[in-house]
């Protein structure tokens, strides 16, 4: 008999989220509506590590406590949406027996929008790898809007199931991905003095980072790398910056590696594999070529103008 894994749990259906959650089981097994509220059991999804098999997206308000989201705590206490995609692992725990006083979940599988054009353009949404606390904070106008498109699609799915209702319910999920595209980038204009910080930390970062023995000892930094020192997911660090700049994360770490490149270049007699090897690339010619694309001229051609 296979040994059941008590610390980790796949939930694969959105019928069976329900029963774990003490719901009705949904008018339709790919997708659902429902109000936080209503929910009866929170132990089934709390304190363990939870994959489910579709995706999901809640708008939050009236929290009571907070929620712990990996090792940090975050109290939600104004319209806040949040966005989980197929198999990502979330953990949450709370600190109230009833912390969620009012709140809309919308469940779909990827199935439901498998045949429709949003099937092979949903993951182009980068919000769905963001992490709880890198939340979207919705203004009292913004709530009204995204509450509105969850009510809709509830509608729909309230009345008789028929051969257009998955192309109605399909494209209330496209305005509501495209609602949210537009506000987190209202968000990033908002929140740019603090966003702002974000490159001044990275600096220092990077600037550190290639000071050292890291570079020999574990090869060129990664945009992981740099999130996991801000606490951020790589795919929001990537959109902030390029909110910011026009530059996602992995150019700025291209930029700082050139300025790095250059400054060993014009001014310390390595070689050239030398100077490949303490920036941190395991191939002399992999260092060559970004060089030279990023610079239109070899490092070998960029030191000559120096000598």
């Amino acid at each position: 008999m296979k040994k059941e894994n008590l610390h980790f749990q796949t939930i694969n259906s959105i019928s069976a989220f329900h029963r774990l959650l003490g719901l009705p089981l949904p008018n339709h097994p790919l997708i659902s509506v429902v109000d936080l509220s209503d929910i009866r059991n929170l132990d089934g999804v709390t304190a363990k590590p939870t994959s489910y098999a579709f995706f999901i997206i809640s708008i939050k308000k009236f929290v009571n406590g907070k929620i712990k989201y990996g090792q940090e705590y975050y109290d939600f206490d104004a319209g806040t949406m949040s966005f989980i995609a197929p198999r990502q692992t979330t953990i949450v725990e709370l600190t109230d027996v009833n912390p969620i006083s009012s709140g809309l979940q919308l469940s779909f599988h990827p199935d439901f929008i498998r045949s429709h054009p949003l099937g092979r353009t949903i993951h182009s949404y980068g919000f769905f790898s963001y992490g709880i606390n890198e939340a979207l904070h919705l203004s009292d106008k913004e709530e009204r809007i995204i509450k509105n498109v969850f009510g809709a699609i509830r509608e729909e799915l309230d009345t008789s199931i028929d051969e257009v209702s998955q192309d109605v319910a399909t494209a209330y999920i496209e305005v509501l991905l495209n609602y949210a595209k537009r506000f987190y980038r209202r968000q990033f204009i908002t929140r740019k003095a603090v966003n702002s910080e974000l490159l001044t930390q990275i600096e220092q970062l990077l600037e550190k980072y290639f000071d050292s023995k890291d570079p020999l000892l574990n090869g060129l930094p990664t945009v992981e790398y740099l999130a996991s020192q801000l606490y951020l997911s790589p795919r929001y660090l990537s959109d902030v910056l390029r909110s910011l700049t026009g530059q996602n994360a992995q150019q700025h770490i291209h930029g700082k590696l050139i300025e790095k490149a250059k400054e060993k270049l014009s001014s310390s007699n390595l070689t050239i594999s030398e100077i490949a090897y303490e920036l941190g690339f395991e191939h002399p010619q992999s260092f060559s070529k970004l060089f030279k694309n990023k610079t239109n001229a070899s490092p070998l051609a960029y030191r000559k103008l120096f000598n």
